[in-house]
């Protein structure tokens, strides 16, 4: 059996594809679900949102027990009184989120967690739109929610903190706790590094697009879905581990971060980057390319199951 949150009230404000992705997940894990969003167009269309969703987390987990109930109004107080974890997923503007805020922090429950999904904005900057503070917790999901294990999390109530996390992880989720505030939260700073240099590579004519691809699916990135870019360099090192790797190494990492490049978005990058995509993609649209990723997550999921 794959339930856990039986127990649990979960409030879900926004039902685009992040709101709809959470409602599956943690439908999917037994809890009660109640989805909030402005336009009445969004609650009619969840439906069908979350219907991939949750079909493939039954893929991937077939012994699931009964749905959580899952159930939608256009009335905030209705979804969000009494809800142990109200999960936001409004657009990334702070003057919304702050509005939102505003009409949602009455409603809760005094020991609530409103946990905000943002992944472009930070604590620091959603915190102020609150009279207590202390009730938000940032909770970053990586994209497709429901498939991908990871939530950064950050927050300065460790209580609320240990609470939502362990809701996470009864979600079939990998929380991350972040011991500082920071723009783009951990995977994000990560993936703008490694993207940065790789817009330079195809900039500089050191490689194309495909290539770029390729290199990265068939090398590091096979390695670091089992192990992360610390330990890699860690193992590295053979038997004098990172110590022995850095003694010996370091000045040849060294030299490859003073040749990383900082390109610029100009139009000739734009295009080489449009047209290398396009060239890679072959055709396929995106709905195509969402299945085939969506369908190597489940595959790699259930092997490191």
């Amino acid at each position: 059996m794959t339930q856990g949150l039986e127990q649990n009230q979960i409030a879900i404000l926004g039902a685009g594809l992040i709101g709809a992705c959470w409602a599956a997940l943690f439908a999917h894990h037994g809890a009660v679900v109640r989805v909030w969003d402005p336009t009445p167009e969004a609650l009619v269309k969840l439906p069908d949102r979350m219907a991939g969703p949750l079909a493939q987390l039954l893929d991937i987990a077939p012994d699931a027990g009964p749905l959580g109930n899952v159930t939608v109004s256009d009335d905030l107080e209705t979804v969000v009184a009494g809800a142990d974890l109200v999960q936001e997923n409004a657009p990334e503007n702070l003057a919304l989120k702050h509005d939102l805020y505003r009409q949602v922090e009455p409603l809760m429950r005094a020991d609530a967690i409103l946990a905000s999904s943002t992944s472009a904005l930070t604590w620091s900057e959603l915190a102020p739109g609150l009279a207590n503070p202390a009730c938000m917790i940032t909770a970053h999901p990586f994209n497709p929610p429901h498939l991908v294990p990871l939530v950064e999390t950050y927050g300065q109530d460790m209580d609320r903190l240990d609470r939502a996390e362990a809701i996470y992880r009864a979600a079939g989720r990998v929380p991350v706790r972040m011991n500082k505030d920071a723009t783009g939260h951990i995977a994000n700073r990560l993936s703008s590094a490694l993207w940065r240099e790789a817009v330079h590579m195809v900039a500089e004519g050191i490689a194309d697009v495909a290539a770029v691809d390729a290199a990265l699916v068939n090398g590091p990135g096979l390695r670091w879905s089992a192990i992360g870019a610390h330990m890699a360099y860690h193992l590295g090192g053979g038997e004098g581990g990172m110590a022995g790797y850095l003694a010996h190494l370091g000045p040849s990492q060294e030299r490859r971060w003073a040749s990383l490049g900082s390109p610029s978005l100009t139009a000739e990058v734009r295009e080489a980057l449009v047209e290398g995509v396009a060239a890679e993609a072959a055709g396929r649209d995106i709905p195509t390319l969402e299945r085939e990723r969506d369908a190597a997550l489940i595959a790699a999921i259930k092997a490191r199951r």
